[in-house]
């Protein structure tokens, strides 16, 4: 069984591809996350670095939490990268879907590293990634929405169905897995988590063409029965 990582947000893109990877056969390893340079903030979505944490707990893998500055990003990625394949681990699984910039970036550092790229993925119909998700039984919240295509009513909410045809019904182009950036999630509970987690949520703030919904606590609590 090839040992992984997962390069990990805490959103639901990244917690498919780990369903994904997992299902396949793969031993992920650890989650990889980048900070900011301090470590108290998660450098995907700002999100707090112990929220993250937590979630790592949540799912039983543990994570490593790389600090990264804005001109060294590459540097301490690879640093990350280099960690891991010392370790043993021999390749990285990542959520990206159609950003092929991105890809190329992770093809470059994992080629310079000696990683194998796994993009479960890759070129899906973003639809049906949804539907999977959703029918999973992953449980996601949106924690940040693109002030120009989606108000701050759709922060806090469940991404199920409904959440999928309020936001065709808006007549705007926004991708179904928010690909460019329309929204980003959180994901509290599903298939992959040993426990769910309850938050928190706190003020919600406009910054960068953003709104983001703080989230200020989290705790681990057993998942429901049956």
């Amino acid at each position: 069984m090839e040992e992984v990582f997962t390069s990990w947000s805490g959103g639901k893109d990244c917690c498919l591809a780990l369903h994904r990877a997992t299902r396949d056969g793969l031993d992920v390893r650890y989650l990889a996350n980048t900070v900011t340079e301090d470590g108290t903030r998660s450098r995907s979505h700002g999100m707090s670095a112990d929220i993250i944490r937590t979630q790592a707990e949540a799912l039983g893998i543990p994570i490593r939490q790389q600090p990264t500055g804005n001109d060294d990003y590459r540097d301490r990625f690879l640093e990350l990268l280099h960690g891991f394949h010392e370790e043993g681990i021999e390749g990285g699984v990542f959520g990206d879907i159609d950003f092929n910039a991105h890809k190329e970036w992770i093809d470059s550092v994992c080629a310079e590293t000696g990683m194998t790229v796994y993009l479960p993925l890759w070129e899906e119909d973003q639809q049906k990634l949804m539907d999977e998700f959703i029918d999973a039984g992953f449980i996601s919240v949106i924690v940040a929405v693109r002030q120009d295509m989606l108000g701050p009513e759709f922060l806090g909410r469940t991404i199920d169905r409904q959440f999928m045809k309020d936001i065709r019904a808006l007549g705007k182009d926004i991708t179904p897995c928010g690909e460019a950036g329309e929204f980003h999630s959180f994901v509290i509970d599903g298939p992959l988590f040993n426990q769910r987690l309850e938050i928190t949520t706190g003020n919600i703030e406009t910054r960068d063409n953003h709104h983001y919904l703080e989230i200020t606590g989290t705790r681990l609590a057993r998942k429901a029965t049956k």
